[in-house]
């Protein structure tokens, strides 16, 4: 079962709920370890309260049952969905990048139908650390205005997030920006990294250990030539070990396999599912970050360790912000030399990279997340 520390009786102020459901809807169960450390992180905190009991709509609910040790139904069981909502007290929209359409017009309308059933059975709803949009297009713009401003509570994860909601018009419900659920982790021992490294005979003492997460993209073939000539560069001229770490398994394994065919020098790929504490300790073994994935930028703000993030989203831009960062580039403006200089800045800088305070505060505002929820469980009124 997943697991992260909390400290002991965060919500003791907190109205507490008496056998209360509580259903949440996500992208879980697709072995995203970013989704996954959201699920994860959220289940954790808000099991704070002993009286609250979880259900899941996950794409595999057998994975989701057997990682989280939580109640799950299918994505597309829409009779059991319905039967759920009617039994709980509040539905939880989130974490994630669910309410867009860059990815997929079908997601969003998913994601929002789930909402209205909820409004329309008189369920709560809390949109919780969501990064909104971009939303494209007059009928889904409108739509989200409709369906959002009939909700209960929203927490946005950044200010861009924030920003969209008012150009949606979306002012009904309280807002507060928050932060990713996933910035509530802990840092976690080393330990498990190293075993993992070992286990894919990486020679743990040597330096610099370059880690890279990315994702298969459209129109990213520019990307990967550029991500492929640097990182032969750092092999070659700094002797750095190359190590590509999957978030999504195995379709990260697929695409980090797509740049080692491009390179000259060897490098490691961890061809295997982590959860999340692996995935933290795996990323803290590491020097330098380089990625095309969210939480794998956060995983290392977590874990202290430098990043480069190329942007393909604007939430890789929008977390970067929140601690002072920019992306490299994006995938089409992305070039080998800027990326093998900006590592050789990291590797020279300070180990302290990254102020503690902002961690610390953006800590804070994850955490505040839940406290929201229990605060919006205990009401007496329906909103």
């Amino acid at each position: 079962m997943e697991s992260a520390p909390y400290p002991a009786n965060y919500f003791t102020d907190t109205r507490r709920a008496i056998l209360m459901n509580v259903l949440i809807s996500g992208y879980y169960g697709s072995k995203n370890g970013g989704d996954e450390a959201m699920l994860a992180s959220m289940l954790e905190v808000l099991r704070e309260s002993e009286d609250l009991k979880f259900t899941v709509i996950s794409l595999n609910p057998e994975y989701t049952k057997k990682r989280h040790n939580v109640d799950a139904v299918g994505w597309l069981d829409i009779f059991s969905i319905i039967k759920k909502i009617l039994n709980a007290d509040l539905l939880i929209s989130g974490g994630g990048s669910l309410l867009q359409n860059v990815t997929s017009c079908r997601s969003l309308y998913y994601y929002l139908g789930i909402i209205f059933l909820a409004k329309f059975f008189g369920c709560k709803v809390m949109l919780y650390a969501q990064g909104i949009g971009p939303i494209r297009g007059a009928f889904p713009s409108w739509l989200m205005k409709v369906i959002l401003n009939r909700v209960n509570l929203i927490t946005v994860r950044d200010k861009g997030s924030l920003d969209e909601l008012r150009r949606l018009k979306i002012t009904v419900p309280k807002i507060f920006c928050t932060a990713d659920p996933v910035l509530a982790l802990n840092p976690v021992p080393l330990t498990f990294g190293k075993k993992i490294l070992d286990r894919h005979s990486v020679d743990i003492n040597a330096t610099p250990k370059i880690g890279v997460a990315v994702r298969h993209w459209i129109d990213w073939d520019k990307c990967r030539n550029e991500i492929a000539a640097a990182l032969d560069m750092l092999a070659e001229k700094i002797s750095a070990q190359i190590i590509f770490i999957p978030m999504h398994f195995p379709e990260d394994v697929k695409a980090a396999k797509s740049i080692v065919q491009l390179m000259k020098n060897p490098c490691t790929v961890i061809e295997e599912e982590l959860l999340t504490a692996e995935n933290l300790s795996l990323i803290g073994c590491m020097d330098v970050l380089l990625a095309i994935r969210l939480h794998a930028l956060i995983f290392a703000g977590v874990m202290g360790v430098p990043m480069l993030g190329i942007s393909y989203d604007p939430k890789i831009g929008r977390f970067l912000d929140s601690i002072h960062e920019k992306p490299l580039g994006n995938l089409q403006d992305i070039t080998a030399d800027k990326i093998f200089a900006e590592t050789i800045k990291r590797l020279d800088a300070d180990k302290n990279f990254y102020d503690e305070s902002i961690l610390a505060n953006l800590r804070e505002l994850s955490l505040k997340n839940a406290k929201l929820a229990f605060e919006l469980l205990g009401m007496r009124e329906q909103g």
